[in-house]
């Protein structure tokens, strides 16, 4: 009898080996050229058809094999975070000199999705079964929304469903939805003079910034409690004190519960900046970065991955785990939310709360964007311990653990178990097709506007 468990369970070890060459490898969004080789390296091995700068996008790849409909994607990611290099296996916060490193467990993603796209294929090969599995290779979700170009640019089009996971510290199908989101970088210009002997004649881009940035403190009373906005001052003006600023830049990433709620909150943000600018007498401009969608749910192929993963038991830790755990449990997470030393890992699969399923959660993903074009489903894997706080030096340290590695490996089987049910259940793919219908009504609109273009953040 077929499973995907065998299939992957087989190519353990290579698989393990590509998610530490691409911890070994960190790269910022839309720069991950080696971690992209390493996917497509594998890929290849395995008899997949690559094609290569998907929508412009020189780290953007898919491996396509089989033939005819149903059409059914796998979504992978290879970004890293910026400032988080950290060596593996430590119980302390060890800079390893690296200027990046993967605090989201995107050396994982990638390569258990890659996992499930292969038992996918084994199955087509051994079933004679019609149908297509794609593995997509996902540039730049860290600040990047490679997706959402992807989207924009209808790489996802021909898709009949999705699946998608997440490494994190529970094992569960996800039910939440998730943040709609712009980036955009503001810039003020004003006028240079001398801070004390001619402070008339200066117009301060820098105090521009600064009463934008104060505008936003008192507009978050008057926003959705869901919202969120956050910046950075990405150029100051300058390290002279005695020379009034003439340009300053701020990053601001804003999100709110949908699509259309992060554009209204968007233009009150506009109007601050305008605000702030002719107080200042300061001219203001801004540019566009990227955005990405809140997800769509799908009930009927979120409830068939939970009955799927109800009926395969997750990974347990062994003793060099567990001790490992403990330790920097006690260290550095106490007072964590479900931080236990005692039981340091949730070995265990949570129920299906689909009840609380609309509420928008905290985060935004790129995913969402995908949910907007075909029916998808995604699912979490306890690859880290209780209490570790995401895009941490925590999350890197313990980015090649066994623990990690058999979390990543049962996400792929549980993944690759989902889309099989639907070569073999026709009528449980037009379920979720008509469900999705029902939920996009009039359909997915691009939140990215044409012309915009992904460029990494160290390039601003």
């Amino acid at each position: 009898m077929f499973t995907a468990k065998q299939v992957i369970d087989a190519r353990a070890a290579r698989l393990d080996a590509a998610a530490d060459a691409i911890w070994a490898t960190p790269e910022l969004a839309f720069e991950e050229r080696r971690s992209a080789a390493t996917q497509i390296e594998v890929l290849r091995e395995e008899g997949f058809a690559i094609e290569e700068h998907l929508a412009g996008i020189e780290t953007a790849f898919s491996a396509r094999f089989g033939k005819g409909k149903p059409i059914l994607g796998v979504l992978g990611e290879f970004d890293a975070l910026s400032g988080l290099g950290q060596e593996a296996d430590s119980l302390e916060k060890k800079p390893n000199g690296m200027s990046a490193g993967h605090g989201c467990g995107h050396n994982l993603l990638g390569m258990g999705s890659i996992a499930a796209a292969i038992a996918v294929k084994a199955y087509l090969e051994e079933s004679g079964s019609e149908g297509t599995v794609i593995y997509f290779g996902c540039p730049g979700e860290e600040g990047g929304s490679g997706k959402a170009f992807m989207a924009r640019d209808h790489v996802f089009d021909e898709l009949d469903a999705a699946v998608s996971w997440h490494p994190a510290i529970i094992n569960k199908v996800n039910t939440n939805s998730s943040l709609a989101n712009y980036q955009i970088l503001f810039k003020f210009d004003g006028t240079a003079a001398h801070a004390a002997a001619n402070p008339e004649m200066g117009r301060s881009a820098l105090d521009a910034l600064e009463l934008m940035n104060i505008g936003v403190q008192f507009l978050r009373e008057h926003m959705p409690s869901s919202a969120r906005i956050h910046y950075s001052i990405v150029d100051s003006g300058g390290i002279s004190p005695n020379v009034v600023q003439p340009h300053a830049e701020a990053l601001y990433l804003i999100r709110a519960a949908t699509n259309d709620g992060v554009r209204q909150l968007y233009e009150r943000v506009l109007k601050i900046a305008e605000g702030a600018a002719l107080m200042t007498e300061t001219k203001e401009s801004h540019e566009f970065i990227k955005a990405c969608s809140n997800t769509i749910n799908n009930e009927v192929l979120q409830r068939e991955m939970d009955r799927i993963m109800t009926q395969i038991a997750p990974p347990v830790p062994d003793q060099e785990d567990l001790a490992f755990a403990r330790e920097l449990t006690l260290r550095t997470l106490m007072g964590a939310p479900h931080a236990d030393p005692e039981k340091p890992y949730a070995a265990i699969k949570l129920p299906y709360d689909y009840n609380v399923g609309e509420a928008a959660g905290s985060g935004s993903t790129d995913v969402g964007d995908v949910s907007w074009l075909c029916p998808l489903a995604q699912l979490s894997a306890a690859t880290w311990c209780l209490g570790t706080p995401g895009h941490s030096w925590q999350v890197v340290t313990q980015g090649k653990r066994r623990m990690a590695h058999d979390a990543m490996r049962y996400a792929g089987v549980i993944m690759a178990e989902t889309l099989i049910s639907l070569l073999k259940q026709p009528d449980l793919l037009q379920k979720a097709t008509a469900e999705f219908r029902k939920r996009v009504g009039k359909g997915y609109i691009a939140p990215i506007p044409e012309g915009v273009r992904p460029r990494s953040l160290t390039n601003l």
